[in-house]
Parts: C-alpha cells; sequence; structure tokens
C-alpha cells in the first residue's frame, strides 16, 4: 500500500497507464497513448524503488521500434531513445507529503512572520521582485496572481515567497519559492512552504513540489519541509528530425 494520499498515487497512475499496454514486467511498464499532449507526448517516471512507467504516443513508439521488443528493459529503451534521437528535458524530483505527514501540517497554526498575500500587496511584492535576479525568478515562477501566494516578512519587508498553482487541471498545487539571497538560511522557505501547503491541504488541494535532480539546495529544502520524493519525472524535450 503506498504511504501517498490516493489522490497522488490516481493521478500518476492516470497519467502513465491510460492506454494500451505495450510492455510490463516488474521493473518496466510502457503505455501507448495516442491523446497525450505535445509536450507531453513521451514521459518517463522512476519511482523510489526503481521502478519505470513509460507512456508515449503510437509515433513515438513506431520512431523507437518498440514494438519489435518482446523483453524489454529500462536500459534497452534509454538507448532505443538514444537511437530514435529523442531528447529529454532532464529529471525532475517530485515531491509530496506522505498520508501521516500531511496531517500534521494541516494542523500546524501559521508561524510568526508568515502571512497570505492578496493583490493589495503589489507594492510590497514588486519591491521583493526587485531584489531578486532574473535567474532566480524565472527559476522559482513565484507571482502574486497565482491561485496562493504565502510570505514571510524581516521588520516588514517581504524577504521569502511562495506561490501555487493548480497542476493539470486537477486537485494539485504545484508550488514555487524564493528566498531573497541576504535572508537564505534562516528557516524561512520551509516556514513558508509549509504555511502555504496548510492552505492548500484545506482547501482540498494535495501540494507539490519539483526541482531538478542537481538541485541539491532546493532538494534538501523539500525535504526540511516534510515533504517526501515520489519519483524523478522527465518529458519530452525535442526529436531530431532527418534531413
Amino acid at each position: 500500500m503506498s504511504e501517498f494520499p490516493n489522490a497522488i498515487d490516481a493521478y500518476w497512475h492516470e497519467s502513465f497507464l491510460t492506454g494500451d499496454r505495450l510492455f510490463s514486467s516488474e521493473t518496466l511498464t510502457v503505455t501507448v497513448n495516442p491523446d497525450l499532449a505535445a509536450d507531453r507526448r513521451l514521459m518517463l517516471m522512476e519511482s523510489v524503488d526503481g521502478k519505470v512507467m513509460a507512456v508515449l504516443t503510437p509515433e513515438l513508439t513506431d520512431r523507437m521500434r518498440l514494438s519489435q521488443h518482446h523483453d524489454l528493459t529500462v536500459e534497452l529503451l534509454r538507448e532505443e531513445l538514444r537511437d530514435a534521437q529523442i531528447k529529454l528535458h532532464g529529471a525532475d524530483y517530485v515531491f509530496h507529503f506522505r498520508e501521516s505527514d500531511r496531517q500534521v501540517v494541516l494542523q500546524e497554526p501559521l508561524p510568526d512572520g508568515v502571512r497570505q498575500l492578496h493583490a493589495a500587496d503589489e507594492t510590497v511584492f514588486g519591491e521583493f521582485e526587485s531584489h531578486a535576479s532574473e535567474q532566480d525568478l524565472d527559476d522559482a515562477y513565484v507571482e502574486l496572481d497565482h491561485w496562493a501566494v504565502f510570505g514571510a516578512f524581516e521588520q516588514d519587508r517581504l524577504v521569502c515567497a511562495a506561490s501555487m498553482y493548480p497542476w493539470a487541471g486537477r486537485m494539485i498545487a504545484d508550488v514555487g519559492v524564493l528566498t531573497l539571497p541576504p535572508f537564505r538560511g534562516n528557516g524561512h522557505a520551509r516556514r513558508v512552504i509549509r504555511a502555504i501547503s496548510g492552505h492548500a491541504l484545506a482547501q482540498g488541494y494535495e501540494p507539490q513540489y519539483r526541482c531538478q535532480l542537481d538541485n541539491v539546495a532546493s532538494a534538501a529544502l523539500a525535504k526540511a519541509a516534510g515533504l517526501t520524493v515520489y519519483g524523478e519525472w522527465d518529458v519530452i524535450s525535442s526529436v531530431t528530425v532527418d534531413p
């Protein structure tokens, strides 16, 4: 039995197991789905126990010659990806709260110095953004007009902000967080993530946190906030067209 909420398992299983099963073993499941969006026409998910789910369109199935294989392995699947000149973005860790941890977050009071932000905080938020680099703003994707926004303050100055938006039209809320450099290492991001996650859970949403595998600091933050790795998720980036 999964340690994660049913809604999380249901979403990811539906994403990867809807369609025609091409191959299934103890370590690998490959599904063909003609209804995938263009930017999701090939996806991989590797769970923490090493099991891999793959889903792709019929066109990419043919390009990779997968129907010719009767005993697929993860290594062979990745080899066929390379041979078919299909590139992936590079995997993200996907974090969610386990069922037991989400109950704790739901019951936590709002930390001192942390509150929800609204449209009336435009000036405060604009000042916050003016002290962040363009790269940090792009990476964090924290916006005042997102579904929910929370911030941490020091002496009435916004020093850390997190925002959430509904993910894939489901009751899952994807979170981004940004702390201004001079105020990092003080626990602001952890408190803000738990505060905004408690808000999302109270509204019936399951929080989701994503970061690249090589972003050690971001992964450490997710774990410090009580989130647990659900898996490593990757999607198609490009397909090289033969001249």
